[in-house]
């Protein structure tokens, strides 16, 4: 069986669910490549800066790892702007999203919200609100999105800094998505309890 059959999925069998389950199952165990090719594509990403947007995304993640971070966080780190081609007014929602079922919860939570809290240093010089991310002051992850803000997006956009390769990270990036990690709920509904 090289394709199913049906047109409609009411119209699917067993066999053919189990055939496209194996086919998905390869699919997604190619994921990290597909995340490397989309990284090496930040390199002809938004121009203007001093940096290209991978080498941003490569700063971040070789200060991360600098500091002690968990690998966890340095592909976090990594990934942050990964969105930024294709979603634009919603990277770090995207890049979360990406990250979501292979991260924690906070670690999740930082990437979702540093584009809010990254416009506390640039957003005033156009008439935005550089507090706007204050709105969310009393979250347990407030004060971990300021500091990865501070110490991993906002100061790498240096042309001098001693940058780590992509290749460093491939490894740490491949154990990061090899393991997926349900919550309670998400668990529940894949084994129909």
């Amino acid at each position: 069986m090289q394709q199913v059959d049906f047109t409609s999925m009411a119209e699917g069998t067993r066999e053919e669910y189990e055939f496209l389950d194996r086919m998905e199952h390869d699919y997604v165990a190619a994921l990290p490549d597909r995340i490397l090719d989309a990284l090496r594509r930040l390199e002809n990403s938004i121009g203007g800066y001093r940096v290209s947007r991978l080498v941003h995304s490569l700063q971040s993640a070789t200060r991360a790892q600098r500091a002690g971070e968990s690998e966890e966080m340095v592909i976090a780190a990594l990934l942050h702007d990964i969105g930024d081609d294709l979603a634009p007014h919603s990277h770090s929602e995207l890049a979360a999203a990406v990250l979501r079922p292979f991260v924690s919860e906070r670690t999740h939570w930082i990437v979702k919200h540093h584009g809010l809290f990254q416009m506390y240093y640039f957003a005033h010089h156009y008439g935005g609100d550089r507090n706007a991310r204050d709105r969310f002051a009393d979250h347990p992850y407030y004060r971990a999105t300021v500091d990865f803000c501070a110490n991993y997006d906002q100061n790498c956009f240096d042309p001098e800094y001693d940058t780590l390769p992509l290749e460093h990270f491939e490894p740490m990036l491949r154990r990061v998505f090899s393991t997926v990690r349900l919550d309670d709920e998400e668990r529940q509904a894949r084994n129909g309890t």
